[in-house]
């Protein structure tokens, strides 16, 4: 488990799949991640248990959740995904789903701490994300932890209607501040 000050990041389990079904299917929460379509129950349990069957050596997926007096609640997911040992690099991805909890720093917190179990635990020499170009919230979020612009992938994503822009970002150890 990463613990942080008002985050925790725990292992993803397969009793969490309620509340991503409710997340995942809520336009509010998918409007910058990559999903078009209604996601079913049993389409996120055989997710989790993919996820739950790989080695963290391929990737990491963990619940994050905040202390709320002196209880935790689960309020989303993050993760490193795409490990390539060679290259010391993976791809970053997180959402807050509890939509109470939304700009409140527990999103930053959480980045934090996966940032430092990337770094510090898996020696990875980049972690790197794709953003949807008008998420300027998240921009902001990501570039307050210290990840820069490298490019941007135009017309890259169909999502709302329409082809959306991307930017890739990222972040090298050497770059990071710690936490």
């Amino acid at each position: 488990m990463l613990v942080g000050n008002k985050v925790r990041l725990r292992a993803l389990e397969k009793e969490d799949v309620n509340n991503c079904v409710r997340w995942l299917n809520d336009p509010e929460v998918i409007k910058f991640l990559y999903m078009n379509s209604p996601l079913s129950r049993a389409a996120e349990e055989k997710w989790i248990e993919n996820q739950l069957a790989l080695p963290p050596s391929n990737g990491q997926v963990f619940a994050i959740e905040a202390l709320v007096s002196d209880h935790w609640v689960y309020i989303g997911n993050t993760g490193l995904d795409k490990i390539e040992p060679v290259n010391a690099q993976s791809e970053f991805g997180i959402f807050i789903g509890e939509k109470t909890y939304w700009n409140m720093g527990y999103g930053k917190e959480a980045t934090l701490l996966l940032l430092r179990h990337g770094f510090e635990d898996l020696n990875l020499n980049r972690i790197y994300l794709y953003v949807f170009e008008d998420n300027l919230r998240a921009i902001a979020a990501y570039k307050a932890v210290g990840f820069v612009q490298e490019g941007l992938l135009r017309k890259a994503v169909y999502k709302n209607g329409r082809f959306n822009n991307m930017l890739l970002m990222s972040i090298l150890h050497s770059e990071w501040k710690g936490y």
